[in-house]
């Protein structure tokens, strides 16, 4: 038995032989349960360590050769895999109450599968064949058979797929590097090539247009998926090149253009949300901003920005569940998600409306809430480093409190005498009560997940120590 197979191969052909069910509620408990399993898994079992079970010995291999190439789960990577897998199991459970079970499940086992993959792959350059698959298969989970894609949805294809040449490229010339270190003009331009790869990938600003679109067509619960996903291992395995190479990694022009990239992402994407009128827009600011973040944390001293990195993550994924199963429900009962068909919204899913303000507090690092104790310790690492850089990133802080309170007027802003009428159903209302109060726990004790993010900087051989 090797880990690749267990995390990679196994969720995979599992889900190819959940394609056929239809059954909402079976969906749901076995993708959720899969991925619990998982996450227990790794987090529990050792990796390359034998354990006597009575009188069997089993030992979890690290490697798995396929076609000349390996793929290699190292055991300091058994944290991550359960902060993937358990951070997937969010959506795979609340997949009943979002009526989206048939596509996300499937799917979305096989889309987390390949994203583990190009953490895992050796060469890493392989990475971006990983990536692409699951780009593609994003697009049957993003549209219907009935209806054309929307630009949102051809947009996201498109800078997805042509981040792909960059970093093949990149990862072509940086073996030149390795060779000649001294090359100075060579490592620009691999430098260069690795930069435009991740600004397609992470939707850094200017290219994050398709963002917005996406969330106005597709349906919230599975853009949210995948706005969580993608960005999430797209940043690890950025963080992963940043480790394998020294020049990189001591490279001072490295930290000043992530402190850029993130601080853009980060007041653009606030400012943006403060003058939406649309609350699937402003989510997808919330999600811009989130990733400005999770750049900027690592723009910090990596023995503080890695950790928060990795504390950034549980909080993201709790936080844009609800949103985008809030979101969800919010469009059931409206014709769009626009501000004016919205109001008074409350009044007939105070739950969904509840979790849309939550969510967007907590994106805002509002107090007490999963965002807040992450956020903090970005903010107050950074201003050691720069004032100025606090100050932006305080900016975008406080657009995203505008937003917040915006989408609370108008989703509570009824007609006088309106009465209370809410049209939830159990499933939904037990869901995003469930997040609710789990958006409420991480904030207030933020320790209580220590446990899991502890040994997360281990993975990286160099970053974090």
């Amino acid at each position: 038995m090797n880990a690749p197979i267990i995390w990679i191969v196994f969720p995979a052909a599992f889900a190819i032989l959940l394609l056929p069910l239809r059954n909402q509620r079976a969906l749901s408990i076995l993708g959720g349960g899969l991925a619990v399993a998982l996450a227990l898994i790794a987090q529990f079992v050792p990796i390359e360590v034998a354990m006597l079970i009575g009188p069997l010995s089993l030992k979890i291999d690290s490697t798995l050769s396929v076609l000349g190439r390996a793929l290699i789960i190292q055991p300091t990577e058994g944290p991550l895999l359960a902060l993937i897998y358990g951070a997937a199991s969010l959506w795979f459970f609340g997949a009943e109450a979002s009526k989206t079970a048939p596509r996300i499940v499937p799917l979305g086992l096989i889309i987390t599968a390949l994203m583990v993959a190009s953490i895992a792959v050796q060469p890493f350059l392989f990475a971006a064949l990983f990536i692409e698959m699951a780009v593609l298969l994003s697009i049957p989970l993003l549209t219907s058979l009935y209806s054309p894609p929307g630009r949102g949805v051809i947009r996201f294809l498109i800078y997805q797929t042509l981040a792909m040449p960059f970093i093949l490229l990149a990862g072509w010339l940086l073996v030149g590097v390795e060779a000649s270190p001294g090359d100075l003009a060579l490592a620009a331009q691999s430098a260069t090539m690795l930069g435009l790869g991740f600004a397609f990938l992470l939707a850094i600003f200017p290219l994050y247009n398709w963002v917005p679109m996406l969330m106005e067509e597709s349906p919230p619960f599975i853009a949210g998926f995948l706005l969580w996903l993608l960005p999430t291992i797209t940043i690890i395995f950025g963080a992963g090149f940043i480790d394998h190479y020294s020049w990189l990694r001591s490279s001072p022009q490295l930290i000043v253009a992530l402190r850029s990239a993130g601080l853009l992402m980060i007041v653009t994407g606030g400012l943006f949300a403060a003058f939406q009128r649309h609350l699937g827009r402003i989510m997808a600011y919330g999600v811009i901003a989130e990733t400005g973040f999770a750049i900027l944390a690592l723009s910090l001293d990596s023995r503080l920005g890695i950790p928060i990195l990795f504390l950034l993550i549980p909080a993201r994924a709790l936080s844009l569940a609800v949103w985008s199963l809030s979101l969800t429900i919010i469009k059931e009962h409206t014709e769009t998600m626009r501000f004016r068909e919205s109001r008074g919204i409350l009044r007939i899913a105070p739950f969904a409306a509840t979790g849309i303000l939550l969510a967007t507090l907590s994106t805002a690092a509002f107090p007490l809430l999963a965002g807040f104790p992450a956020k903090l310790a970005l903010w107050e690492g950074l201003s050691r480093a720069s004032l100025t850089a606090a100050l932006w990133m305080g900016v975008g802080i406080v657009g995203l409190l505008i937003s917040a309170f915006r989408s609370l007027a108008v989703v509570s802003m009824a007609e006088e005498y309106t009465s209370w009428e809410p049209r939830e159903s159990l499933m939904q209302m037990l869901m995003l009560g469930l997040g609710v109060i789990g958006l409420f726990l991480l904030g207030v004790f933020p320790q209580t997940i220590q446990f899991f993010l502890f040994n997360l900087p281990a993975m990286f051989e160099h970053l974090g120590r």
